[in-house]
This record gives C-alpha cells, sequence and structure tokens, in this order.
C-alpha cells in the first residue's frame, strides 16, 4: 500500500524541476527521428534520480528506463517530437529553433514521464516494474510506435498508460473513457489523368482540374448518403497539384487527404466507396481516376476493464470531481500500436488556458503549467492500479 501523502509530498519534491525540463524541452525542440538533445536531456535527469535509461529504436532517439526490481511489469509512455510550425516569441522559454515547435505538447508529456519516474523512486519498494517508454517520431511516419515495439518494449508488459494534453479541458481535470477515444487515420491519394490540351478548348479533353473540383465537392456529400449517418467519419483533402501554366489544362491532378473513423466497420467500407464514387464523379468529364488507400493508424481503444480500475485510483488521489469522461477524437494517436499489444489506457489531462488560442498544432498553442503536476500524479495513479497497488489515505 502507498499513501496518499507519501505521493503528494513525492510530487511537491520534483515538480520544480518538472517544470524546468519541459521549458527547457520547449525552448529546443526536435522533429521526429532527431530527438538527439531531448533524449540526452531525458537520460541525465533520469540518471540523477539513480534510474539508467538505454537508447532504443533505430534512429537511435527512443529512450526507455525501468523502475522496480521484480514482479509483474507495467509501462508508461510519453512521446518526444515536435512539429514543422514556426512559435511566436510570446514566452520567454520560446523555441529557439526556427521553424520547429512543440504545439502538441509532448514536451510536457516527456517531462511529465521524468516526474513519474522519478515519484515511483521515491515511494519504497514496488509490487512489481514500471517500464517508462519515452518515444521518438509521434507525428511522422515511419511511426515511433512501430519501431518501438520491433525493438521489444512492450516484452513481458502486462498493462499500459499514456496521457495527452486536451487544451479544451480545464487544467486540473483529467478525460478518461472506455472505448475509442481516438479515430483511424488511412492516407487517400486520387490521380485524376487526362489527355491535357488549351483551356481555350476544354471542351475537347478532360478538365483535370474542374473534375478535381467536382471531387471536392461532391464527394464527401456523396459518401454521407451511402455510409450510416451513424458512423462518424471525415475524409478532408489537404493539398492539390496540377498545372504549371495557366493556358495549359494538365495530364494529371493528385489530390491528398486523409480519411478518419473511430469506427471498424465504417473504416472497413470506405475504400471501396471512395474509388467507386470517385470514378463516377469523373467519368462523365472524360477523366480517369486511380485512388491509392494506405491505411496508417488505427483508433487508440481503451481497454474497458482497466479504464473502471484506473477511474478510482485517479479518484482517490485527485478527487472525484478531476476526472470527468471524454469525447472520441477524429484525431489519431499511435500510441493504438501498444494498445494492439497489451490493454492500457490513454487520457486526457486538461491545460487549458486563457488564451482563446490554444488548439493542438496551432503556433500560439500553450499549456498551463499548473497541469504538470496533475500529470505526475495522473501517471502515478495509473501505475500503481496496473500493479494492483492500493492507495491509503
Amino acid at each position: 500500500m502507498v499513501s496518499r501523502s507519501l505521493i503528494e509530498k513525492a510530487v511537491r519534491e520534483v515538480i520544480d524541476e518538472v517544470i524546468e525540463v519541459r521549458r527547457t524541452l520547449h525552448r529546443y525542440p526536435e522533429l521526429a527521428h532527431t530527438e538527439v538533445r531531448t533524449t540526452a536531456l531525458l537520460t541525465e535527469a533520469l540518471a540523477a534520480h539513480g534510474i539508467s535509461a538505454r537508447v532504443r529504436s533505430p534512429s537511435r532517439t527512443g529512450l526507455v528506463a525501468e523502475v522496480g526490481d521484480s514482479g509483474p511489469l507495467v509501462a508508461w509512455r510519453a512521446d518526444l517530437d515536435a512539429l514543422p510550425i514556426q512559435e511566436p516569441p510570446a514566452k520567454a522559454y520560446a523555441s529557439e529553433n526556427p521553424g520547429v515547435m512543440h504545439a502538441c505538447g509532448h514536451d510536457a508529456h516527456a517531462a511529465i514521464g521524468l516526474g513519474v519516474a522519478a515519484v515511483l523512486t521515491k515511494l519504497g519498494p514496488l509490487p512489481g516494474r514500471v517500464r517508462l517508454i519515452f518515444q521518438h517520431s509521434e507525428e511522422a511516419l515511419p511511426s515511433g510506435a512501430a519501431e518501438m515495439l520491433e525493438e521489444g518494449v512492450l516484452d513481458g508488459v502486462q498493462g499500459i498508460a499514456a496521457l495527452h494534453v486536451d487544451a479544451t479541458l480545464e487544467s486540473g481535470r483529467v478525460g478518461v473513457k472506455a472505448g475509442a477515444i481516438t479515430s483511424s487515420t488511412d492516407r487517400v491519394r486520387i490521380v485524376l489523368q487526362g489527355p491535357g490540351g488549351h483551356t481555350a478548348r476544354p471542351h475537347l479533353t478532360a478538365d483535370l482540374l474542374f473534375a478535381a473540383g467536382k471531387v471536392l465537392a461532391e464527394l464527401p456529400a456523396l459518401l454521407s448518403r451511402k455510409v450510416d449517418p451513424r458512423l462518424p467519419f471525415s475524409l478532408t483533402f489537404g493539398t492539390i497539384r496540377g498545372g504549371k501554366a495557366e493556358n495549359v489544362i494538365p495530364t494529371e491532378v493528385v489530390m491528398a487527404g486523409t480519411c478518419r473513423t473511430p469506427d471498424p466497420g465504417a473504416r472497413e467500407i470506405l475504400p471501396d466507396l471512395v474509388r467507386s464514387l470517385t470514378e463516377q464523379i469523373v467519368a462523365p468529364l472524360g477523366a480517369v481516376a486511380q485512388t491509392i488507400w494506405q491505411p496508417v493508424l488505427p483508433p487508440v481503444y481503451n481497454d474497458p476493464a482497466t479504464v473502471d480500475n484506473i477511474r478510482g485510483y485517479l479518484a482517490h488521489l485527485l478527487g472525484a470531481e478531476a476526472v470527468v469522461g471524454t469525447f472520441t477524437s477524429l484525431g489519431a494517436e499511435d500510441f493504438s500500436y501498444y494498445l494492439n499489444r497489451v490493454p492500457g489506457l490513454m487520457m486526457r489531462l486538461g491545460t487549458m488556458t486563457e488564451d482563446d488560442r490554444r488548439d493542438l498544432h496551432s503556433a500560439w498553442f500553450q499549456i498551463d503549467e499548473d497541469c504538470l503536476e496533475v500529470g505526475v500524479k495522473v501517471g502515478v495513479a495509473s501505475l500503481l492500479g496496473l500493479l494492483s497497488e492500493p492507495i491509503v489515505d
């Protein structure tokens, strides 16, 4: 058994370090597969608490550490990479790496992971072992999760937990949900081809840019009449490329985007529907369509039994009012790879600030730093729950 007062004392002892590490990581963000400085900083910080860490992954930027000597093994995952976004110099610790920013909170995740590891060393002998996985490349492909799994980071692990910052949730709260908490994401690439021609005579050829516009406008609307409206999904295009001269109708136009859904049934039927409907849209215009569908990530599916267990631990340590329900996002997260191997859950950590320009992946994204203390407590409570170690008053 572990007393709540002991946990709170240990968190107070490490929280200043957690804040400082988060600010340092925020100041020096690194993109996927290049998190060398990040990994080195965390390795040094862990060593100061008597925790040895080893680098894993082909890019040598993923990090694994363990706390505890024997018994059942559970895991906590944090991610490390930043995004190719230019941050405005709004804070004293704003990014000093041009064009790179921690706009998704991975700096907070990494610092919280350090705090969780440090607190665990202060709780006395644990009834098992905790593996801390500091994962590179969550934001890019190849996925850091897939690479870490190939390195065997889940070998022997019986349960895993993680959190993600949530700018729509009040600081001090943690969102918990059984089942799908994120969606699958698949890459969709549509290639339109035709003979090309002169813009003065579009009637003599296949006007591919016009055809692309039809696909953009009509495909989502047609899908809404072909898919059960009770099944959530989103098909959205992010890029269109075609043509080099204003008076030439191109021979090829390429459209690329993503299709997202938390529902496995919808994910199964959408590829064929998109192919068929796209062909029907462009056929009257004389264009030929090829649809390339690339599965990327499955949904993050929280194990219901694990959620029920951890919810009680969170309420005991944080207070029942701090533990709230949350939504299923159309975003995606490669933590889903871990949950396809072992039961576990991902939670949402409230980070809301007064700034209304705070969405994830925004150049203005910031967190309320009070969330860091809550995040460390969430991690410790979750891991004790996975180890079935009671928290007592």
